[in-house]
């Protein structure tokens, strides 16, 4: 499998990739990567570290289609390629394009991944790494540019599927990049399930986390809990009616690392970006719907004996319906479901080892010894 992953500048994509690679390697499989900055800095030796951008255009793209032209060359034999690059830049020189057409078609990827990340994490790397003056704004648009851009490039190749791949907040994704490299066969799935109306009910979110774990295991999975800057919202929204203008926020740490320093966010910005929030939401979550096999929808009981049925995950069973994938939902109330969900379920289950039994039964599981992780 030949893979391209982007992702807009304070992704930090570098460590996490050489994290799938070195899994992959665990699991007997060998990923070869290529980090193009790493090799546009060695064909620009009189460059210092983290100023490539503000080369000119001329000479950025002649050293880009350098780096290519080698990894075109070096990787002709090779089973499993992972190329890490951008698909566009938002810098000093305004909006410009990071590829070539003629040498991605030469490349032929399989798929094209574009990574994501908490918004705040990814501003406050950016600031870390470069002397740049950016907002929370600048960073949401940039995502939505890299997306696009990365979608149209796989367009443009005939046969390559395009994916959109969280780094994950809590706790890293690399198996899921692997499997999506390494065990492509294996099925795809949504897992839906409430967010922000139970985020004050610790038994129903162990309920849940219990769940996405246990889907993770079996599939490859596209969790939109990955990236919760809803729940950033939240706090702003609580902070400003308190008064405050600034408040903290503990990013992910990757692999399990030392706890990372808390990151302050100014208030007025997050307000600022509301509706870049829960429009890319809207759009993010239909997408990975729309690259999944099948959606499977967690509904938990309520304290109060209701169904813990958000509008989100209504919305994201009739999307996945309406595009004739399979849905299943892991029904928990005693409250017996409306017919707008029977309606439109595949299968409606009363625990989530049920709906696994039901999976191993009918062959939705890859076999392990076959395929590893």
């Amino acid at each position: 499998m030949r893979a391209i992953v982007t992702g807009q500048i304070g992704m930090d994509k570098k460590p996490y990739l050489d994290g799938a690679a070195r899994f992959a390697g665990a699991q007997g499989e060998t990923i070869s990567l290529y980090h193009v900055g790493d090799i546009m800095y060695r064909e620009a030796r009189d460059v210092r570290p983290g100023k490539i951008l503000d080369l000119p255009i001329s000479r950025l793209s002649s050293l880009r289609r350098a780096a290519f032209k080698d990894i075109i060359n070096d990787s002709r034999d090779h089973k499993n390629i992972l190329v890490n690059t951008h698909a566009t830049f938002r810098w000093r020189h305004g909006l410009f394009s990071a590829f070539d057409f003629d040498q991605i078609s030469k490349m032929s990827p399989d798929i094209f991944i574009a990574l994501v990340d908490n918004i705040e994490v990814v501003h406050h790397r950016l600031h870390e790494e470069h002397e740049i003056d950016a907002t929370l704004k600048d960073c949401m648009v940039w995502r939505e540019e890299e997306i696009l851009a990365t979608e149209l490039m796989s367009q443009a190749i005939p046969g390559s599927k395009f994916y959109i791949l969280s780094r994950g907040r809590h706790e890293p994704t690399v198996k899921t990049l692997f499997r999506l490299i390494c065990r492509h066969d294996m099925r795809k799935v949504y897992p839906s399930f409430p967010m922000s109306h139970v985020v004050d009910m610790p038994d129903i979110l162990a309920e849940i986390d219990a769940f996405r774990a246990a889907l993770a295991d079996h599939f490859i999975t596209f969790d939109p809990g990955d990236v919760d800057e809803k729940l950033l919202l939240d706090r702003a929204i609580a902070a400003s009616k308190d008064g405050k203008d600034y408040l903290d926020v503990t990013p992910h740490t990757f692999g399990g690392g030392k706890a990372a320093a808390p990151i302050r966010v100014r208030v007025r910005e997050v307000l600022d970006i509301a509706g870049d929030i829960d429009g890319q939401i809207y759009m993010r979550d239909f997408k990975l719907i729309d690259q999944s096999d099948m959606i499977v929808s967690y509904v938990p009981e309520l304290p109060n004996g209701m169904p813990g049925l958000s509008s989100g995950v209504e919305r994201e069973l009739q999307h996945a319906f309406e595009h004739t994938k399979e849905v299943f939902v892991v029904w928990k109330p005693k409250k017996a479901p409306s017919p707008f969900i029977t309606e439109t379920a595949t299968k409606v289950f009363s625990s989530t080892a049920e709906a696994l039994a039901y999976f191993e039964k009918n062959g939705y599981f890859v076999q392990k010894n076959l395929f590893g992780q």
